[in-house]
């Protein structure tokens, strides 16, 4: 009776052994709580249906403005823990044939991963799943110091049905957001929009000085004098006014002042002087002569006469 008793009680424990290790593994392949999952997949929240109040009453809106708070904005560039809360042991690591998972790394030996994955330059490489630069899409840490795409991660443990880092194949990892890649990706930007803008600069200040300061090059002197000169050509030309209707009008305008002045003197001194108006000339000239002075007898009847013909 002895004999039979112990050998039931190792078929027993065999049984119980067989159970809880394929607990185990059950639980091990469903996935339940992957890494870059949703947390409000992974933790489903009930909503309970609470029963009305029996003592309500009717809340009269009198049109005031309620101070309504704010939703506070999230910090875009906090790093957190991606993981959710690691599931309660299996039977089989409660009796000690599995070893239980190791606990969650604390914010020190985090920091230390984070450390390595810098010295390893791995998020200023592209990443290992899709061969594509970081940017600004969400990045993912794993324990084991490899960096990738969150929704590449997701998408490679939803392909494998498996939780292991597709460089090193290590089990059961712990995965945190980071913006390392972000972070490089917009120092890169500034560092490029600074280059365009000091060349854009530097190509300015060297047209400038094309312009004003004659090269020493024979050839690229005599060019430069050649352009200098042509330049001054063109705004002579272009201060000129060559408006063709205006000159025209003004020389019509010229003419006909030409046309009245001739007119008039024609009017004036178009007839013949008669020999009556000759002696009358003379004699006015000789009174003029003597009373003033005997010297002035030419000029004086010239001076007659063309007050005559006026």
């Amino acid at each position: 009776m002895l004999k039979n008793k112990g050998h039931s009680s190792k078929k027993d424990n065999l049984a119980v052994n067989a159970v809880a290790l394929q607990d185990h593994i059950l639980h091990d392949l469903q996935l339940r709580n992957l890494s870059v999952a949703d947390h409000s997949k992974t933790q489903l929240q009930k909503k309970e249906n609470k029963p009305l109040k029996k003592d309500t009453k009717a809340v009269i809106d009198t049109g005031l403005k309620k101070t309504t708070q704010c939703p506070k904005l999230e910090d875009s560039e906090k790093e957190y823990v991606l993981d959710p809360k690691p599931p309660p042991l299996t039977l089989a690591q409660k009796l000690g044939l599995i070893g239980p998972p190791p606990p969650p790394l604390s914010s020190d030996e985090w920091q230390k991963v984070k450390q390595r994955s810098l010295l390893q330059g791995d998020s200023m490489q592209p990443c290992p799943i899709c061969k594509e630069e970081f940017e600004l899409r969400p990045q993912v840490l794993l324990s084991c110091s490899h960096v990738f795409h969150k929704a590449c991660l997701q998408a490679f443990e939803k392909f494998t049905n498996k939780k292991t880092c597709p460089l090193c194949r290590k089990n059961q990892y712990e995965t945190q957001v980071i913006h390392d890649g972000a972070r490089l990706f917009r120092i890169k930007c500034v560092t490029r929009i600074q280059a365009y803008w000091r060349g854009y600069i530097v190509r300015k200040w060297y047209r400038n000085l094309r312009k004003t300061v004659p090269p020493t090059d024979a050839k690229l002197r005599k060019k430069f004098f050649e352009k200098k000169f042509t330049e001054i050509s063109h705004r002579i030309l272009c201060s000129y006014s060559t408006n063709i209707e205006e000159l025209f009008a003004e020389i019509d305008q010229c003419l006909a002042i030409n046309r009245s002045v001739l007119q008039q003197l024609e009017e004036k001194c178009g007839h013949e002087i008669t020999e009556e108006e000759w002696e009358k000339i003379q004699v006015q000239n000789e009174t003029s002569a003597c009373l003033e002075d005997p010297r002035l007898g030419a000029h004086g009847s010239h001076f007659s006469l063309s007050n005559f013909l006026l």
